[in-house]
């Protein structure tokens, strides 16, 4: 399938550091260092930022005048006490300055010293700034939200998955047939179907930020209720599970709305790559949670525990996200740069140019893509484990664990395909090129291995080309989910909407028609 988009005149690399350090200014004079400007201001605000584990030895020599910093701004020190180390040998970090005229504030105390060579040092001995912070508050702020989506999509599939084990034993007490089981599975598409275009056209206008949270409040509630849905009969459990569709149909578009505007070309396959492994983790953590649980406690408290995760995840979206890299007050100027540095508009959208947009082929190869990929994708995640438990006759923990399998397969595959897209991206391919290899890998990969199991003798060999169907299909995620962005990053929540639908379609008739074909095929055989 050829996927298209016309990308050119893109600018490739990491980013280097300005290699300035810091700047200060007291009282109008100053003095020039190898890293920006010192003032004994600077050197007072030095000892905070290193470590307990650290010492420090700082001498600033200004003009023939020594300052030598109190104990009070030296870590684990008694107040009042003057500290000096000495000259042990140690490795050490140095700052340099030529010093001129400074005006040394009353409060700041002195010595008096001559200075061999009339030069300054400030160094740092056994200890490194670098190391002050933890690692996840020096973790870009762009990979922050990527973490942030991944962990949403983690809990869609979670949320998502747990119905497809659970309908196992629901189906048992309330006396479905397999038509009514797949009846249930299409309902959530329903709704899922009525909020991609919409979602689109939401975010895009308003921001991603609040029509992600809005979708995973929406789908954690719907969750929380099924149960109670299902009780109270059927046509309330299918209302239920189409209200959750109508949650988690938000996310995608939101998310591509998100990263658009947060993540450079030159990263964006690993970034789609991850956020959409999350999904897969998701199907991994709740296909191997929900045999426990239901064993445990019932197949409602899957509902419960599952749904209940999605408070925690909105406490922190609200505190950590931002639509856009303008409106983070947290962004340093270093990584702002990077982000905003792309001539696409960071805006939101006000008017959606539809004749545009639909009148371009690469959109509409979009379009048919995303439905054939879906087509697969929707019918094995819900029939995956009925086809575990019926044909290959494992019972519900097997069905479960065994599940697992392909979708982990999918989590490595896809951030796997997403760092071979962005390398070859990065020595010179076309992206074009890049979009079509890897949605070539995506299609052509689970046709050959999902025929096969026509042909398998044993149940092993069927889990593994279901493991290896999946695999290759997680190379889509650098395919066609990364290629909205590409030919039109400022409607990627509308590209992604439009697109999704179809593949929305694809999972509403391909889910409800295995379900009426099993039922034939049950009818048949009985006869």
């Amino acid at each position: 399938m050829a996927i298209g988009g016309l990308i050119s005149h893109r600018n490739f690399g990491s980013f280097v550091g300005s290699g300035k350090g810091c700047e200060s200014q007291v009282r109008g004079a100053n003095s020039t260092a190898f890293y920006g400007k010192f003032s004994t201001k600077t050197a007072r605000q030095v000892a905070p930022i290193v470590p307990s584990s650290a010492r420090l030895r700082i001498n600033c020599h200004l003009n023939g005048v020594t300052l030598r910093l109190p104990a009070t701004h030296l870590p684990k020190k008694p107040r009042g006490q003057w500290q000096n180390f000495g000259s042990p040998k140690v490795n050490r970090t140095c700052a340099y300055y030529k010093s001129e005229e400074f005006d040394i504030p009353v409060e700041a105390a002195v010595e008096s010293l001559n200075p061999e060579d009339g030069s300054g040092e400030v160094a740092l001995v056994e200890g490194n700034v670098d190391g002050a912070a933890p690692w996840w508050q020096q973790l870009p702020k762009r990979w922050v939200v990527v973490l942030l989506c991944f962990t949403a999509f983690l809990l869609c599939n979670m949320d998502r998955v747990n119905m497809s084990i659970a309908i196992l034993p629901m189906s048992k007490e309330f006396g479905w047939n397999s038509a009514t089981v797949g009846l249930i599975q299409s309902s959530f598409f329903w709704g899922y179907l009525m909020t991609q275009i919409v979602g689109g056209i939401w975010a895009d206008k308003v921001g991603g930020k609040l029509v992600l949270g809005f979708g995973v409040v929406w789908w954690s509630i719907a969750t929380i209720l099924t149960p109670v849905a299902a009780k109270i009969g059927l046509p309330f459990l299918l209302m239920m599970r189409a209200f959750m569709g109508i949650g988690e149909g938000v996310a995608m578009p939101a998310m591509n709305n998100i990263l658009s505007k947060w993540i450079p070309v030159s990263e964006r396959s690993r970034a789609l790559a991850l956020v959409y492994s999350g999904m897969y983790m998701g199907s991994v953590t709740g296909l191997a949670l929900s045999p426990v649980l239901i064993n445990r406690f019932g197949w409602p408290s899957v509902f419960y525990s599952f749904g209940s995760l999605g408070t925690i995840w909105f406490a922190l979206w609200l505190k950590k996200a931002y639509s856009s890299p303008e409106h983070d007050p947290e962004l340093s100027p270093q990584e702002k740069k990077l982000i905003m540095s792309g001539s696409v508009s960071k805006e939101p959208v006000t008017v959606i140019p539809w004749k545009l947009i639909l009148s371009k082929p690469p959109v509409w190869a979009l379009i048919i893509s995303h439905f054939c990929h879906n087509w697969g994708t929707f019918i094995l995640l819900t029939w995956m484990p009925t086809y575990y438990n019926q044909v290959l006759k494992f019972n519900l923990t097997e069905s479960g664990l065994l599940c697992v399998l392909p979708w982990l397969t999918m989590a490595v595959f896809a951030n796997l395909g997403g760092w071979i897209a962005d390398t070859l991206v990065s020595k010179g391919l076309s992206i074009t090129t890049v979009r079509k290899i890897m949605q070539s890998i995506g299609f052509l990969g689970p046709a050959f291995f999902l025929t096969q199991l026509s042909n398998v003798k044993t149940p092993a060999m069927a889990v593994l080309c279901m493991a290896c169907s999946q695999g290759s299909d997680a190379f889509s995620q650098s395919g066609l989910y990364s290629n909205h962005q590409d030919i039109g990053p400022r409607y990627a929540g509308v590209l992604l909407g439009l697109s999704n639908t179809a593949g929305v379609l694809a999972g509403v008739f391909g889910t409800a028609a295995t379900g009426y074909i099993l039922q034939r095929g049950e009818q048949v055989t009985r006869q």
